[in-house]
């Protein structure tokens, strides 16, 4: 879940971006006559951490299309793909494959709990 607030922030962050620094009704004018274009990927593979993920997102105008992965601790792997334009809005499709494991300790499930 934090990986996602951290995503959805930096999304937020770029996307102000063209507000914070100067004259706003400069970059209000730019904006309204620019057409945003840019591709991104990125992954990380670490085998001491266990730390697997990736992401991609391409924009082209008012069309965002992207998908990132990661391995969650409970051993399952979460693919997100996501999409958003003017007129469909955003589109969230999540996958989550794999068998859930818990390698460590005693589950929660079958702790006695007192109240």
């Amino acid at each position: 879940m934090f990986k996602i607030i951290v995503l959805t922030v930096c999304l937020a962050v770029v996307a102000a971006a063209p507000y914070y620094g100067g004259d706003y009704n400069r970059h209000h004018e730019d904006h309204h006559h620019s057409h945003p274009k840019y591709k991104f990927r990125y992954g990380v593979k670490d085998g001491y951490t266990h730390d697997h993920k990736s992401a991609w997102e391409h924009r082209d105008g008012d069309v965002v299309k992207g998908q990132y992965t990661l391995d969650e601790a409970d051993g399952t792997h979460r693919v997100v793909d996501y999409s958003s334009d003017h007129k469909s809005g955003f589109q969230v499709h999540v996958q989550r494959n794999g068998q859930a494991r818990h390698p460590h300790g005693t589950s929660y499930v079958k702790i006695d709990q007192h109240y």
